[in-house]
């Protein structure tokens, strides 16, 4: 259309058309658009024009995977994440359409949602308490050392949350995506079961105040005080988090809308207590403590603080009376200590300028049921205490120490991931996160230390040891100081609690649900579903069964340390995180936020863990001990993840470390393992030819020490590149299936002899390198048309010992025993005929180490000459595998000098022969099987008859004189199994034959009688492997000496040392 159009448009065609051609040029031009996918940022809907014009001709091949800057910038600036809020379908669908940029900013996205889940039911129900027990001294210590760990680990989270865009998920997110999966799932869950947890506490706070303040008549059991507070609570507590449950359930969105009314129930109860402080120092409100001696009293049931009173001009006795005596008439039988002491009446509240401050800079700690007394006023004691339980006195409820008020308080300064879990609603999270934050803990922390001043310089002591106001008419003490009414405290702390509680049984289900689609813990899979609309149902019922069992421990001084363990444990990985990440200082460690180092993380990480074992020792065990467990189980069964997490650079860190350290000092003798490179064919299918081979490695290896399996594809890498990447599965499918622990790594070269000649030579790092390669024996080499195997094969043996690496050759390796099998009994045998420096004896032990080896015994046998003493031999050989301690069975086989055989001429002439013949007839390949099946077959006709020699004389002695007419002699008795020869035309003339090849086969062929003849029945043989010959004119004959060594052997393990000791004597 654009060809049919352009002529008709001239310079002098009116502005319409103009634009009507370019309009056509846009539709033409967006048909070929195509989606350009992100590496940085995942959209599922933007695509962009391909770009078809000149100026970028150069780079247009690339654009399918390397996007343009400006299709990048474009999608950068148009990014938008859905919100972490709970949102019902609906507004899910309007809001993906909408695709708005959230506009929350610091102030309403972090600062006010921190202060929210900082400021709690610990600053209404036990701050006061804990100043009155702790003192203080004591309390700002607790109140700073708190503040302190959530600070730091405040600048560590915002130097993580600023390092790029953090999803949903806050703090599990970071830490999993710093330290890796193991890491991030272990805390995520301890995150998880802290927020739970809290949840717990909170119901538990929301049941006190309404039992202890609001409704105390609303009891269901009537039993003896503690018990029937803990019953209650177990009952009301378990209706309420079923009542919080179905409203999460059913109507989460109204939870949200009602976060910011629960907060100002939080900032009225603050300001009402501010100005109670302020209202002290004009005018002390009308709270007064009734004091018996200076014991405090319980004033909820009666009004008048003395023992008698005149109405009507009459001296009666008072209510108090009669809960110390008998009965109401002054001449009844009344407790000791009420006779001996007086009662007084003190203000409760003294007031800000009372200079009551003195009085309880100090702690006053004590044990469960010890009275709360003024310390400064005296008193006559009694003589019996014994009915001092049912009289109306203020006890203390649970025994108090230090550490057991810093795990109740530290509850009160969590909250601090508030805002990095909104990070998605942030108009701008790397600006709001940090600053957020940090203002809200300061703020918090201004709040919580001014309390403890304010508490302990306007409050009598014993009210602010009286845990639930029972000395204040039944009244929360900071409700008794507040202005104007205690009910403001009362009624905003209840609505708190109900607030945070459904927070958190909002906040934990999703953070079940982020860590069960994540797919790292296979076991709560079935949590990451929900309903239609992405609710987490099922992660909310586990949620409800947790946080029942916090409400069935019915204490609030309980729970509360149970999830300070977890909350310190996250935040020390947290801290771990910044640190880590800080030191390695990776490419891609940019945080935004620059006020943070790596001594304050380690800072803040130490002050976790010291918090958590100063709060209490066995719960700091009990969670170390989940998340180790929770650890492992993902490390051994959780889905393989690779996030670039900071565990791994450490690894990297720490690994080029020992690297370099290795290469600094050569390895000493003890130090020495084999480290195996493995030389594994693949067949056809680029699947593994030998399996067993890979079995037989870590068998040998038991999972130390370097393993590298390899394997070489001919070829050049532009066409074999996919093939290598498919062997390369394949490799490691084969050893995840023989639990084989090491690499794999298949190259492409122009031939094998290259491949294997580049692997032996560059395989390996630094000072973890191979030392000996391990290969199997090339079964079929005589049957292959080329000599090509038999060239491989030997020039791999000369360029190991080149290197000075061992070498082991494992023939039959497919009959060797697969990793389940079980040796139940029978013996490694280890010919020791050279010395290769101890290999031989090193890799029997090495074996037996492993379950499958583990009850094979072992034998060494040597091979003593005529001039040997095979006596003292044998005592030097078992003192010598004594100070080795190596258990085993030593024997010396004594090798006569005798006549060479006609077999050993035999079947040296039939090599040379095969040799020869090869070389001048161009043989098909089906007559060379044809030719090598008729030599096989003339092998044992010969064999035969040689055994029927054997059998018929045995001589003592047999010299080696071996002449002309005995040869002609041994030719014409032994003419029947010389068909071979006959049919291919060729006199067989021993005169002329290579006297190093006879003398090369008559080893062979003695060796291989001995040795069959005493092993025959083990398990496996290891046998000293000859090397190839310096000429390499001889190396046609090679592989015949080695067969003809193996013969009539099932499992047998040819071992070549490298050059060096590896085994000592010496510790």
């Amino acid at each position: 259309m654009l060809k049919l159009l352009s002529p008709l448009i001239s310079s002098n065609d009116s502005i319409h058309l103009k634009v009507l051609w370019i309009f056509l040029l846009c539709l033409s031009t967006g048909d070929d658009s195509q989606r350009e996918s992100s590496p940085f940022l995942n959209t599922d809907h933007d695509e962009e024009h391909y770009y078809e014009g000149k100026n970028m001709a150069l780079f247009e091949e690339e654009m399918d995977s390397n996007p343009m800057v400006s299709s990048l910038l474009n999608k950068l600036a148009n990014y938008t994440n859905l919100t972490q809020g709970v949102r019902e379908h609906e507004e899910m669908v309007k809001e993906r359409r909408r695709t708005e940029v959230p506009q929350m900013g610091t102030f309403i996205g972090v600062y006010l949602p921190c202060m929210q889940n900082i400021l709690g039911v610990i600053l209404f129900l036990r701050l006061t308490w804990i100043v009155g027990t702790a003192g203080i001294l004591g309390s700002f210590a607790i109140v700073s050392m708190c503040c302190i760990c959530t600070l730091l680990t405040a600048i560590s989270m915002s130097a993580i949350a600023t390092n790029g865009v953090v999803p949903a998920g806050g703090s599990y997110y970071m830490i999993s995506r710093s330290l890796g999966p193991e890491f991030g799932g272990a805390v995520g869950l301890c995150f998880y079961l802290g927020t739970t947890f809290a949840g717990s506490m909170y119901i538990l706070g929301t049941i006190e105040i309404l039992l202890t303040y609001i409704v105390p008549t609303a009891t269901v059991f009537k039993e003896s005080e503690d018990a029937q507070m803990h019953n209650n609570m177990r009952v009301y507590g378990t209706c309420c988090l079923v009542l919080m449950a179905l409203v999460v359930f059913v109507g989460v969105k109204y939870v949200n809308k009602l976060a910011l009314v629960f907060l100002a129930c939080v900032i009225l109860s603050i300001l009402a207590t501010y100005a109670g402080v302020i209202k002290t120092a004009i005018e002390p409100p009308e709270f007064n403590v009734c004091l018996l001696g200076n014991r405090s009293l319980k004033n909820e049931k009666f009004e008048t603080c003395a023992k008698t009173e005149v109405m009507k001009n009459n001296t009666v006795t008072t209510e108090l009376w009669s809960f110390f005596c008998d009965s109401k008439y002054p001449n009844a039988t009344c407790d000791e200590y009420f006779l001996l002491n007086n009662l007084t009446e003190i203000r409760a509240i003294p007031g800000l300028l009372s200079g009551v401050i003195r009085d309880n800079l100090w702690g006053d700690y004590g044990k469960a049921g010890k009275l709360i007394e003024k310390n400064n006023l005296a008193s006559v004691p009694a003589q019996d205490t014994s009915n001092e339980v049912n009289k109306p006195y203020v006890f203390n409820d649970i025994t108090t120490y230090f550490t057991l008020l810093v795990g109740i308080y530290f509850p009160s300064v969590t909250g601090i991931m508030a805002g990095s879990n909104r990070s998605g609603d942030l108009r701008d999270a790397q600006r709001s996160i940090p600053i957020g934050t940090i203002m809200a803990i300061l703020t918090t922390s201004f709040i919580y230390i001014s309390c403890v001043i304010l508490f302990g310089a306007c409050i009598e002591g014993v009210v602010l040891r009286d845990k639930f106001g029972y000395s204040v008419k039944k009244n929360p003490v900071i409700g008794a100081l507040a202005w104007p009414s205690p009910w403001v405290i009362v009624i905003g702390s209840f609505f708190s609690c109900c607030g945070a509680g459904l927070q958190s049984l909002t906040g934990a289900p999703r953070l079940l649900q982020a860590i069960a689609r994540d797919g790292i813990i296979p076991l709560l899979q079935v949590f990451g579903h929900g309903k239609s609309n992405g609710e987490p149902t099922w992660a909310l019922l586990l949620t409800v069964g947790i946080c029942e069992i916090g409400i069935l421990i019915a204490s609030l001084d309980a729970v509360a340390p149970i999830l300070s363990m977890f909350f310190l444990m996250c935040y020390l990985f947290v801290n771990l995180a910044c640190a880590v990440q800080t030191l390695l200082r990776t490419p891609n460690w940019r945080p935004r936020f620059k006020f943070y180092h790596w001594t304050l993380s380690f800072l803040g990480m130490s002050l976790c863990l010291s918090l958590m074992f100063i709060s209490s020792w066995y719960y700091a065990l009990v969670a170390i001990l989940i998340a180790g467990c929770i650890y492992k189980y993902i490390e051994y069964r959780g889905a393989v993840k690779e996030w670039g997490d900071g565990i791994r650079g450490l690894s990297l860190n720490a690994a080029r470390y020992a690297l370099i350290r290795l290469e600094e000092v050569p390895l000493h003798t003890k130090n020495w393992r084999p480290q195996l490179l493995v030389l594994c064919k693949l067949d056809s299918d680029l699947t593994v030819k030998h399996p067993r081979l890979l079995s037989f490695t870590s068998q040998l290896k038991a999972g130390k020490g370097l393993t590298i399996i390899c394997s070489v594809l001919e070829g050049t890498y532009m066409t074999q590149g996919n093939d290598a990447k498919t062997g390369e599965q394949n490799l490691k499918a084969a050893m995840a299936a023989e639990r084989t622990k090491g690499f794999c790594h298949v190259v492409v070269a122009s031939n094998l002899r290259d491949g294997f000649s580049l692997l032996i030579q560059a395989a390996g790092l630094g000072g973890m390198k191979h030392n000996a390669v391990l290969m199997a024996w090339p079964a079929g080499w005589k049957q292959v048309p080329d000599s090509s195997v038999r060239r491989n094969f030997i020039e791999t043996v000369r360029e190991t010992t080149a290197a000075h690496q061992a070498l082991l050759v494992a023939k039959n390796i497919d009959h060797f025993p697969s990793n389940q099998e079980r040796m139940k009994e029978g013996t490694i045998d280890v010919w020791w005929i050279v010395h290769d420096g101890g290999l031989l004896m090193l890799l029997p032990f090495l074996l037996s180490q492993h379950k499958v080896w583990k009850k094979c015994k072992m034998r060494i046998f040597t091979v003593a000459q005529m001039d040997d003493n095979s006596i003292q031999m044998k005592k030097d050989l078992q003192m010598f595998l004594y100070h080795l301690r190596l258990d085993a069975v030593v024997e010396v086989v004594e090798l006569h000098d005798n006549d060479i055989s006609a077999f050993t001429y035999e079947k040296t002439l039939l090599m040379e022969q095969r040799s020869q013949m090869l070389k001048q007839m161009q043989l098909s390949r089906t007559e060379r099987e044809r030719e090598a099946q008729l030599i096989h077959d003339r092998n044992t006709a010969s064999h035969y008859a040689m055994n029927d020699k054997a059998a018929g004389t045995t001589p003592d002695r047999v010299h080696m004189t071996w002449t002309k007419d005995k040869t002609l002699n041994e030719r014409n008795r032994h003419r029947e199994g010389m068909a071979v020869k006959d049919m291919f035309n060729m006199k067989p003339e021993w005169e002329n034959l290579n006297q190093s090849n006879v003398r090369r086969m008559h080893t062979a062929v003695k060796l291989n009688e001995v040795v069959v003849k005493k092993s025959r029945n083990s398990q496996l043989v290891l046998l000293n492997m000859p090397g190839p010959p310096k000429n390499k004119k001889g190396d046609d004959n090679y592989m015949e000496f080695l067969e003809v060594l193996m013969e009539g052997l099932d499992r047998v393990l040819l071992v070549r040392g490298g050059g060096r000791e590896v085994i000592t004597i010496f510790s």
